[in-house]
């Protein structure tokens, strides 16, 4: 491929990258609204629920791992959530810096409301189960070898890790 044409909009993987995560966010949109809920205020509700009580908690800390979101960008987030009585924030008795969200019982309770999200955007896609499966293998793949080669040192979480 010459200069030229590798420096066309459409020959950018990175361009598709984005398109999609625009389209795949404005997807769900409609569909989270009906939960109250931002695209980025699921993906916080889909951690704490993957412990599904409301006696477990996360740190603040482990959420922004896992989700790579900075405190300054989860702070409000969680604000939100706790506003709707989704979630409690308590500063951590042993170390006053460390803050943990806990499930209210109304956030566990829009677990089951949630419960149909994944098959309907899966829906969308036009996929079959066995594509998009192996396509999340080779994103998680990419994701582990950009890690490994990020300059920058901020490392991702692949899901598979």
């Amino acid at each position: 491929m010459s200069d030229d044409e590798s420096l066309k909009l459409e020959n950018q993987f990175c361009f598709r990258l984005y398109s999609l995560t625009k389209l795949m966010n404005r997807q769900y949109s409609p569909v989270l609204k009906k939960l109250g809920l931002t695209y980025s205020q699921y993906l916080v509700m889909l951690v704490l629920w993957e412990t599904n009580n409301t006696k477990a908690s996360t740190s603040v800390k482990q959420l922004g791992e896992k989700l790579d979101l900075d405190s300054g960008t989860l702070s409000p987030l969680l604000k939100r959530l706790e506003k709707q009585n989704l979630v409690t924030r308590v500063r951590n008795k042993t170390d006053e810096r460390s803050v943990e969200i806990k499930l209210t019982n109304v956030g566990c309770e829009l677990k089951i409301k949630a419960k149909d999200i994944p098959a309907e955007m899966f829906s969308v896609t036009g996929m079959s189960l066995e594509a998009l499966q192996l396509m999340n293998k080779q994103l998680d793949n990419l994701l582990m070898v950009m890690n490994k080669n990020d300059i920058n040192h901020t490392r991702i979480l692949c899901p598979t890790e």
